[in-house]
């Protein structure tokens, strides 16, 4: 429908005053209209005439050529044009759909990318649900979406955490043993600790730092049977570990549950090789050797100068990238998009590695699009693996389903849990830090999941009780101010949609969302719904506000149940 007016605009714009211009329509506050448009002070210059006097004219020829689709077409202030649509227009706008910008395109997204021997923290949370919920939008827009993650199962904080990890098996050979007997949380924290130590050692005991080094290159060639043994039940318990925090991260979209899979698992010990021979079959005309590593200077591009191989000819974080990058292109030829998800505390090291990466094969280096988000607090503060600080996601998520229950019992504190805490994160704009109080999170009274997922239950409790008198569709088309208003605001769905995928964005989602439940709060106040002479167009809205506002949640990767 937007879409659909923007076009007849620019047609009449260039009918009248032989002009290509591009026209964005907006969504006024109700009392001016449907839409408004400032394309009269646009083009007002190029005319050598008044703003006013250019939306005048316009709105005689949109008159004439909008009449079966418009109500109204009037100018406002110094020459905004405001568009009140038909009521069957908004009808119409309900079997509407997003618009399919992306069909026939093949994405690929990685998030999450939690790293065997550590915690699966909150911020793999934030990630994960990030990258669902971007999934969910790109696929809404038709694209088809392939989720996959990578994972840094070599490198010095494996080398850390095996050395402790070695010091207590030399003492205890059962110890494997012992972490066998570990469920849920109780692992990450025991592996965690190894980490956590070894890091420590390694920044203020010389020995423990050579010694530490050494296994780091033991883990690349395989060369102690000790270390392999170590490293090997490690890493497979941690990724049994983070499947069960996928599960956990699930949600039921009302006919199934709908599972967090990823298709592929990149690792850095294999992309490592891949990246080292790119670097090297590139020594002398991209990178450059320096005091006996290989580095990029991004100094020549406006950046910065980062190591890709080190001095000890082990490829840095910066060549397994590139290495992931290619093993991507190789299993997804067909894709047009490489979206990686991060933390941004590595953004200015990620335009680093797209600079590189363009240089090797500039077409390659198009498809990465970077989308880094900021970092999860608790009122606590910041949390760090190195000193073993780590909010695990595990125990945010039990408390969070302790304090459900305590303040509902009766209803699945799971589902509302998920609400809960993936609402808390989506409904601010990716990029920044955020803070999650779980208090403000469970709230049923204010800008939350549990909240919106309580007004659907009441929708569908509404519902169910007019029993088969809500089944027919929409056809009136004299609507109630109040009823308008309720269309109007269920008719932007498709619009916030658009928007969201275009900016990879969904707490655009979650603030129509919100503003869509608190239109209906204000509907139902003043409307009584069952047993008014108006009842069936009424249950009809009442229908199609239950409907957009399940798909939005579940675009969150949020279930929207029928009982709470």
């Amino acid at each position: 429908m937007k879409q659909e007016l923007e076009r007849m605009i620019v047609a009449a714009v260039k009918d009248v005053f032989e002009l290509e211009v591009a026209v964005v329509l907006t969504r006024p506050d109700e009392q001016f209209g449907d839409f408004a448009t400032n394309v009269a002070l646009q083009i007002s210059k190029q005319l050598g005439k008044s703003p006013r006097e250019v939306a005048e004219q316009l709105a005689v020829k949109l008159r004439e050529t909008l009449a079966e689709k418009v109500a109204d077409v009037s100018v406002a202030g110094p020459g905004f044009l405001n568009i009140t649509l038909e009521d069957s227009e908004l009808i119409k706008a309900l079997g509407k759909g997003p618009s399919q910008t992306l069909k026939g395109k093949s994405i690929v997204i990685e998030h999450t990318d939690p790293n065997p021997f550590k915690a699966f923290h909150i911020g793999h949370a934030y990630s994960n649900t990030i990258g669902v919920s971007i999934g969910f939008l790109l696929q809404a827009a038709g694209a088809r979406v392939h989720q996959v993650s990578y994972h840094g199962d070599v490198g010095m904080h494996v080398a850390m955490a095996i050395w402790a990890f070695k010091k207590a098996y030399d003492e205890n050979k059962d110890i494997i043993a012992e972490g066998e007997q570990l469920t849920g949380g109780r692992l990450p924290t025991w592996l965690g600790k190894f980490y956590a130590e070894g890091a420590r050692a390694y920044k203020e005991d010389e020995q423990a730092k050579s010694e530490i080094e050494a296994i780091n290159k033991l883990i690349y060639n395989r060369e102690d049977e000790v270390v392999n043994l170590l490293y090997d039940w490690g890493k497979e318990r941690s990724f049994f570990y983070f499947d069960m925090m996928y599960d956990e991260l699930s949600y039921d979209d009302g006919t199934q549950k709908v599972e967090v899979v990823f298709e592929k698992r990149y690792y850095e010990s294999d992309t490592g090789k891949v990246g080292k021979e790119k670097v090297l079959q590139n020594v002398g005309t991209i990178f450059e050797e320096s005091d006996g590593a290989i580095i990029y200077s991004g100094e020549k591009v406006g950046l910065h100068t980062r190591v890709f191989i080190n001095k000890q000819g082990l490829p840095t974080y910066e060549a397994k990238e590139i290495g992931l990058t290619f093993e991507k292109e190789h299993d997804y030829p067909e894709a047009q998009e490489f979206i990686i998800i991060t933390a941004n505390e590595i953004d200015e090291y990620f335009k680093v590695l797209v600079a590189a990466v363009s240089e090797i094969d500039p077409k390659l280096g198009a498809k990465m699009r970077h989308v880094s988000h900021g970092i999860v607090r608790l009122p606590s503060g910041k949390m760090s693996s190195r000193t073993g600080k780590v909010i695990q996601f595990l125990d945010v998520f039990e408390d969070l389903k302790h304090e459900i229950h305590k303040l509902y019992p009766e209803i699945d504190s799971k589902a509302v849990a998920i609400a809960a805490l993936k609402y808390s994160f989506l409904k601010h704009r990716v990029g920044s830090d955020l803070i999650f109080d779980l208090d403000e999170s469970i709230s049923l009274e204010g800008n939350s999941g549990p909240y919106l997922q309580y007004a659907h239950a009441r929708a569908k409790s509404i519902l169910t009780k007019a029993g088969s008198s809500h089944e027919s569709r929409v056809t009136s088309h004299e609507f109630e101010a109040d009823e308008r208003s309720l269309l109007r605001k269920i008719t932007e769905y498709t619009e916030v949609v658009d928007k969201a995928v275009a900016e990879l964005m969904p707490h655009h989602i979650c603030t129509y969302l919100y503003e869509l439940a608190q239109k209906f709060n204000q509907f139902y106040e003043h409307n009584r719904v069952i047993g008014d002479e108006r009842e069936a167009i009424r249950l009809q809205l009442v229908r199609h506000y239950a409907h957009i506002l399940q798909k939005g949640l579940n675009l969150l990767g949020i279930t929207a149940p029928t009982k709470m």
